[in-house]
C-alpha cells in the first residue's frame, strides 16, 4: 500500500464518512466517494457540500469522483474506508459485485454485524475473505461536527502490524487530527460497541434525572465492565485508560453531540424506543449492539450490569426508572 498513488474509496455518506472525506482531502489530491441517492450526489455537485451532513463543510468538489454504483467504486479503488452504519454494512457489502478480497480496508464503523454478532473486521474477513493483514480500524475520541470546526482531535489506528496501521494513519493525521497506532483491533472495536451502550445508560440516567455525583459513578463502573469484557474475549496486555476506550467512552458518554446518549435521554424522558429512533433521524449503533452483545456474553458469562440494564430496557421493555433503581444497587 502506497497512499501516495493509491486510490482511495468512501462507502458511507453520513456525518462520520463527510468528516473523514475531509480528513483524506488534506492528505490526498482526490477521493472516490459512494453515495446511494443520485440525487445527493447531485446537490452536492451544486452546493459544494453534503446536502444531509455537516453542511457547513466545503469541498472542492473537482477532488471529488462522485459514485451512485458501490461496484464501480470498489473496482476503482486501491483502498476502502467503511463508514455505513453496522446494521446496513450486510446490505450495502452484497450490492458489490467484484471481489474485495485483496482491497486494503479501513472501518470507521463503530458497531457490530447484526445477526452475525461480529465485528465489522471479523465479518470482513469471515465473509469476503479479507486477510486480518489488509484489515485497519479507526477508534477514538472524535466527533465529526469536532472535526468540521477543526477542532484538535486524536484518533487511534489500530491493524495487526505497526507498518499497516502507520499506512492507514497517514491517510487522516493532519494539523487538527493526531493518531496513534495500536494492534488491538479487536478490543479497539469492542470497546468502540461498548460505549455506545454505556452512553445510552448515561443518556438514560440524565432523562431520569440522576445528577453528576452518579454520573461520575456510572462511567467509572463501565470502564471496569468494559475491561472485564475486552479482556475476556481477546485476553492481551492493553491500557485500558488510553483515549481508544476510556477516552473515547467518556465522549460519547458526555457529549452533546452523542446520538446514542441522546437516544437514551429520550428512553429516560419515556419515549418508546419506536419514537425515539424516529426522531433522532439517525443511527444509534448502541440499541443494536447491546442485542449482539447480549447474544455474545451467553458465551462468556462476564459480570456486565450496565449493559445488561440497558438490554432490559429496550428489548424486555423493562421501565428504565425501575432498572436504574436496580442498577444504583449493583453499582456500590
Amino acid at each position: 500500500m502506497n497512499i501516495k498513488t493509491d486510490t482511495v474509496g468512501i462507502i458511507g455518506s453520513g456525518s462520520w464518512a463527510t468528516a473523514i472525506a475531509k480528513m483524506l482531502l488534506e492528505n490526498v489530491n482526490e477521493i472516490n466517494w459512494y453515495f446511494r441517492k443520485e440525487s445527493t450526489i447531485k446537490q452536492f455537485k451544486n452546493t459544494s457540500y453534503n446536502p444531509r451532513y455537516l453542511r457547513e463543510v466545503e469541498f472542492e468538489t473537482e477532488r471529488i469522483n462522485f459514485y451512485h454504483d458501490v461496484t464501480q467504486l470498489v473496482e476503482e479503488s486501491d483502498i476502502l474506508i467503511m463508514v455505513v452504519p453496522s446494521a446496513y454494512l450486510p446490505g450495502t457489502l452484497a450490492e458489490i459485485k467484484t471481489d474485495i478480497s485483496g482491497k486494503y480496508i479501513l472501518s470507521g464503523i463503530k458497531g457490530i454485524v447484526g445477526d452475525e454478532n461480529l465485528l465489522v473486521a471479523q465479518y470482513l474477513h469471515k465473509k469476503f475473505n479479507v486477510p486480518y493483514e489488509n484489515l485497519g480500524v479507526l477508534a477514538g475520541p472524535c466527533h465529526a461536527e469536532e472535526v468540521a470546526s477543526e477542532k484538535l482531535s486524536y484518533l487511534t489506528v489500530a491493524a495487526i502490524n505497526e507498518q499497516q496501521s502507520a499506512k492507514f494513519a497517514e491517510l487522516i493525521e493532519c494539523d487538527y487530527i493526531y493518531t496513534t497506532l495500536s494492534d488491538d483491533i479487536w478490543g479497539t472495536e469492542y470497546a468502540a460497541v461498548l460505549k455506545n451502550i454505556i452512553a445510552i445508560a448515561s443518556g438514560i440516567a440524565h432523562g431520569l434525572r440522576y445528577g453528576d455525583n452518579f454520573h461520575a459513578v456510572l462511567i467509572s463502573r463501565a470502564i471496569q465492565e468494559m475491561k472485564r469484557f475486552v479482556d475476556t474475549v481477546h485476553p492481551i496486555t492493553r491500557d485500558i485508560k488510553s483515549p481508544a476506550y476510556l477516552g473515547d467512552l467518556l465522549v460519547t458518554s458526555y457529549s452533546q453531540f452523542s446520538r446514542n446518549r441522546t437516544f437514551g435521554t429520550m428512553i429516560g424522558k419515556g419515549y418508546s424506543v419506536k419514537t425515539a429512533q424516529l426522531e433522532l433521524n439517525m443511527v444509534a449503533e448502541g440499541y443494536y449492539a447491546s442485542k449482539s452483545i447480549q447474544k455474545i456474553n451467553e458465551k462468556y458469562k462476564v459480570d456486565m450490569p450496565i449493559t445488561d440494564t440497558v438490554y432490559k430496557i429496550l428489548y424486555d421493555k423493562v421501565s428504565p426508572g425501575r432498572a436504574f433503581t436496580q442498577l444504583t444497587k449493583l453499582l456500590r
